[in-house]
């Protein structure tokens, strides 16, 4: 709740500039109106009464084009949804106190502040039906709620205008000039002018773009082994591992760094770095630099990470492997800071095809050299079942998860055409540059979990895993081969490599991704600085609630047309769940990045139970916060009493609960100082879940419902966006990414629903 000390403008003063700021002009007689104390029943039929439907609320506007009546469509949801927040938490008797403190003195006038807000709703909807003025520019408010929704459902509309309103009613406490000097600290728009090392350098950026099983990685790679010091960057902790293990086994010093694990070699001053790109070190000098899956620049959360680690390493080269997408981007980009820019041009090395039928959902149909692609580990032990034991062949497991050497021993099962692994079950992680001899891919569903539910996987990344089919050379090869000559192995040609699906109604997804190409890149994402923050953070009273701060500067942040601010993400919330425990603006931003698992049980008890700690400066130990849940290790799962599926599940919390203790260690290590105990207690458990996941017994026609249910459920998702947004709906937001950005390594979850564990023969809910 904020608690703001009590402002000095007038009433009408304050209307007309929220009105302003909103990109409205408000007349003197609409500012008298709404600043006159209305009659209480005149008000609250309005804000507390039956809100409109959707429906009654456009027959009262006039009908206009196409685009008029789904903004019109837009007005009313936003309108009714904005009617109950404020029946359900802005009402005088709840808040009050926090009401006083902003000068609001009485109901009446609460009550005319909540009607000119609501005012403003419609106007701004209005503004985009009669102008198609819908940009964050011309329209902010419209913008901001139109996006929240298309990025989050109602659920995050509601929250958008949750802090729309509070923002409306905060705007009294800052002057003119206080208002322009927030504007001046928001300026993003030259993000490379923060990395003033950098941009003295000249660099040269070779730019490796084409279709997978090309060659472009091979190529960048070999220049950064020719190198004397260098970095790699790659999205998933698996692929650096991969480089990393790629330079030890050729005698080359070279160290790992991840958000959770490093891995510094001993004795060795000057050493190769292979680590996850938002762990990209910036500050000293290296040869050769090379950042995988540049594409991924363009994401909408994850998208800050590249655009910092490409604008802010510090190479004389600079090597970007990705799609060819990219490419306007990256050259318009190297043009403004002075770099060269070299864009190499890659063929496929084998053809590529997508089958005129699926498997119709029957294993029978698989042939030898098959991949079955699915997007947890309960839905890949689930498949491998279910392969097995129709085929009565064995069937290899590959996830980014596994131990590297248990999954290096699954893709030699698989490659080895003299044994009985005639078949593989791989997730997602295949498609950012495993590489393993698959004939056919096969998507077991085209739709993926992301924070606010279901979706359907994007053209590139249906592109992106697809094309893995058809490829001849494996990660042992490559280090093997690599031993021998002091070079990465060269990509051979391959066969004809299909793409289907393992149920019809998935199929048309995947033929019509193949027939299209993505949309090129128009924008790299930004993240706000920490430095930022703290500075933006001194205008404010201490007590202000920080996600009330993060959210005004996203709010008033500016940004080129070649830049973005990446969302928020579960940062609003995790600064609302740590706002109780001081601690200083910096410490905040960090764990605003911390692989945090708000949608566990526990998980937002054990965010607080470490920010506890960290505000404390002690009781760090690992077996002194009783949140961690280490009593569950002393459970085998025959005597756990709630079965097998939520004895999985609280293992997981747990393995979640442990990487985010290892992950603050690294950044606090006086606090967290049982480092190694962690790592123990990881380990025990990631073998107690990979037991279980081995001997569960799976319901197959429990599965086949749920992702069944999951179809139907995003088709009248993507129905209602596009009868409430239209054509206008269709944002240029990217999803690159494999796997939940919180997870270890940015990897797999071990389940997209709960549904999935209670497919486990013999479970039982939880009581």
């Amino acid at each position: 709740m904020l608690t703001i000390r009590r402002a000095g403008l007038a009433r009408s003063s304050f209307i007309l500039q929220a009105a302003c700021s909103h990109g409205f002009s408000t007349s003197i007689r609409q500012q008298r109106e709404a600043s006159s104390p209305k009659p209480a029943f005149k008000i609250s039929r309005v804000a507390y009464g039956k809100p409109m439907s959707i429906r009654d609320t456009i027959k009262s506007r006039p009908q206009v084009t196409s685009s008029g009546r789904t903004h019109a469509m837009f007005r009313g949801l936003a309108t009714s949804k904005y009617d109950e927040l404020i029946r359900q938490d802005f009402t005088w008797k709840s808040r009050e106190a926090e009401f006083s403190a902003l000068g609001i003195k009485s109901e009446a006038e609460l009550q005319g502040n909540i009607t000119s807000f609501r005012s403003l709703i419609e106007k701004a909807c209005d503004l985009a039906s009669k102008k198609k003025a819908i940009s964050k520019a011309v329209n902010p408010l419209f913008y901001a709620l139109r996006h929240a929704f298309i990025e989050g459902d109602v659920p995050q509309l509601t929250k958008e205008l949750r802090y729309s309103f509070q923002n409306f009613l905060m705007r009294t406490r800052f002057s003119a000039s206080i208002t322009a000097t927030h504007r001046k600290i928001a300026d993003f728009r030259f993000p490379y002018e923060w990395f003033p090392a950098t941009r003295a350098m000249k660099r040269t950026v070779h730019l490796h773009v084409g279709p997978t099983n090309s060659g472009k990685t091979y190529h960048a790679l070999k220049a950064l082994e020719n190198a004397k010091s260098g970095i790699y960057a790659g999205p998933l902790r698996l692929l650096a591992h991969e480089v990393f293990s790629r330079f030890t086994a050729k005698g080359k010093p070279c160290a790992l760094i991840t958000g959770e694990e490093q891995r510094i070699p001993e004795n060795e001053d000057n050493y190769f770095r292979s680590c996850t790109v938002e762990m990209t070190p910036l500050n000293y000098k290296v040869d050769v630099a090379v950042i995988d899956e540049i594409q991924m620049i363009g994401d909408i959360e994850r998208g800050w990470a590249w655009t910092q680690a490409f604008l802010g390493v510090q190479a004389k080269e600079v090597h970007l492997c990705g799609e060819e997408r990219a490419v306007k981007l990256i050259q318009s980009l190297c043009g403004t800071v002075g770099d060269d820019c070299i864009v190499h041009r890659y063929n496929r090395l084998s053809p590529l095809e997508t089958m005129s039928e699926s498997l119709n959902n029957n294993f029978k149909n698989l042939e030898k050299g098959d991949c079955i692609v699915s997007f947890s580990r309960v839905g890949l032990h689930a498949l491998k079942q279910a392969v097995e034991k129709a085929t009565g062949r064995r069937c290899a497991i590959v996830y980014g998860s596994l131990p590297p050497e248990t999954r290096a021993q699954q893709a030699a099962l698989f490659n080895d055409p003299d044994n009985e692994y005639d078949y593989l079950v791989a997730s997602d992680a295949i498609g950012m540059g495993l590489n393993l001899e698959i004939k056919r891919v096969i998507f077991e569903q085209t739709h993926k979990r992301d924070r606010y539910g279901y979706r359907a996987m994007s053209t590139s990344e249906l592109k992106q895993i697809g094309g893995r089919a058809g490829r001849f050379r494996t990660a042992s090869h490559a280090i093997q081969a690599g031993t021998k000559d002091g070079s990465p192995a060269e990509p051979k040609k391959g066969s004809v490599g299909l793409v289907t699906t393992l149920e019809d109604a998935d199929l048309g997804s995947v033929q019509e991704a193949f027939n299209r190409e993505p949309e090129p890149l128009e924008t790299a994402g930004i993240q706000i600085p920490p430095s930022v923050l703290e500075r933006f953070s001194t205008y404010f009273p201490p007590t202000t609630a920080f996600s009330y701060i993060l959210l005004r500067l996203r709010d008033i942040a500016k940004s080129s047309r070649r830049f973005h601010m990446c969302g928020l993400g579960e940062m609003v919330e995790i600064a609302d769940l740590i706002q109780p425990y001081p601690m200083s603006v910096y410490d905040r931003c960090v764990f605003l990045n911390a692989p945090v698992a708000l949608r566990e049980k526990n998980g937002p008890e054990v965010l607080q139970a470490m920010a506890r700690c960290v505000s404390n400066m002690d009781g760090g130990h690992v077996l002194d916060i009783p949140e961690l849940d280490l009593e569950l290790l002393d459970f085998q799962k025959e005597t756990y009493r709630d079965g097998p599926a939520q004895y999985l599940s609280r293992l997981e919390s747990l393995h979640k609960a442990i990487t985010l203790y290892l992950w603050l260690s690294y950044r606090y290590s006086g606090v967290f100082r049982s480092q190694n105990l962690a790592f123990h207690i990881k380990a025990l458990v990631e073998e107690k879940i990979d037991t279980q996941l081995a001997e569960a017994v799976f319901t197959q026609e429990s599965r086949r419902a749920m992702i069944s249910k999951v179809r139907k459920r995003v088709a009248s998702r993507d129905l209602k966006m596009n009868k409430i947004l239209g054509d206008d709906g269709k944002e240029e937001a990217q999803h690159e990414s494999v796997g939940d950005w919180a997870e270890e390594g940015h990897q797999e979850p071990l389940f997209e629903d709960p549904a999935e564990v209670e497919a486990i023969e013999g479970s039982k809910k939880s009581t």
